[in-house]
């Protein structure tokens, strides 16, 4: 097997992988920008979290359509396939096709708090079945022996039972475990406790297992990333919704752009958005994207009013221009 991971110089940094957010057309954008002065071999990214139980069963038209949550452009390497099931055959399946199609390594999610999901017995519902998380990623490893298989989880469920919960993880050998410093009662509705991802760092150190620990929960910055493992001893940290409106975010040498630039760059994802992905989502997705490309000047306000009453990237350029492109 050929794990990528050993390879990284440490610290590692993580995009995270959201729902509607982190798409084929966003990841190409945060790939460009986020490349300039960075060493882009700290930098991993991760799909969207991708049904393996749709790209077993779905038609062909429903197959093709989760397809495109699997597009890469060589650019975003290496990059991680996220995949969701309860059932361990699919899983090994649908880890088959993420290894033919030229991934660096397959995640489980194990941490998904939305409750369609969870009806599946998948996501964050796995913390309660430990035995079958690890055949999950038992056939992962069987479906990708050439990549290696990672876990994205939560504290726990109702409580925190980090120290039941990650020792069973450790078992079955992941390459890296991704700690979501909250429960999923919890959702996002407290502060990430990063003690416990020190905590989780001293349980792997316990019992002797080579898996990385990545953390992961209100990280502001990659400076505020780098505090945070240096507290925790993390090998690695995960950033997620401090990625939006800034795809510029894992580049280290760059400053936060100037107007005219951060506006170009919303225009820019906007016509990649709708030439990669308008035909089968929303154009409304980028509704979340416009609010946070466009705060902190002056008439921010209105322009977002007006781009949020847009429905194609051909309007949301032409409201860019009248007016809106100074620097």
């Amino acid at each position: 097997m050929k794990n990528f991971w050993a390879e990284l110089p440490k610290p590692i940094f993580a995009l995270a992988p959201l729902a509607n957010v982190t798409d084929a057309a966003f990841r190409c954008i945060i790939a460009k920008y986020s490349k300039l002065g960075h060493r882009m071999s700290e930098f991993v990214m991760w799909t969207e979290f991708v049904s393996a139980d749709g790209l077993c069963l779905a038609d062909e038209e429903g197959k093709a359509k989760l397809m495109r949550d699997l597009l890469y452009t060589e650019a975003e390497r290496p990059i991680v396939a996220q995949l969701f099931t309860s059932n361990p055959e699919h899983m090994e399946q649908a880890a088959a096709l993420v290894q033919k199609l030229g991934f660096d390594g397959v995640d489980i999610n194990m941490g998904c708090p939305d409750k369609s999901i969870e009806k599946q017995g998948a996501g964050a519902k796995l913390i309660m079945t430990p035995k079958l998380a690890q055949e999950l990623i038992a056939a992962a490893k069987r479906g990708a022996p050439n990549l290696p298989v990672s876990v994205k989880t939560r504290l726990g469920y109702n409580k925190d039972i980090l120290d039941d919960w990650l020792p069973m993880l450790l078992a079955a050998k992941p390459a890296v475990v991704t700690v979501h410093a909250r429960t999923r009662k919890e959702m996002s509705k407290v502060p990430a406790r990063w003690e416990r991802v020190a905590r989780a760092v001293e349980i792997r150190n316990e019992l002797k297992s080579d898996t990385l620990i990545f953390g992961n929960g209100d990280v502001k910055d990659l400076a505020d990333a780098e505090e945070k493992i240096k507290q925790t001893g993390a090998d690695g940290v995960m950033l997620g919704r401090a990625i939006f409106g800034r795809p510029w975010l894992f580049s280290q040498s760059v400053d936060t752009p100037c107007l005219q630039t951060r506006l170009s760059v919303l225009v820019e994802h906007t016509k990649l958005f709708e030439e990669l992905l308008g035909d089968i989502k929303s154009f409304a997705i980028m509704k979340k994207h416009f609010k946070a490309y466009v705060e902190g000047f002056d008439g921010a306000k209105e322009l977002r009013m007006k781009l949020m009453e847009a429905t194609n990237a051909a309007e949301v350029e032409k409201i860019i221009k009248e007016g809106y492109s100074r620097g």
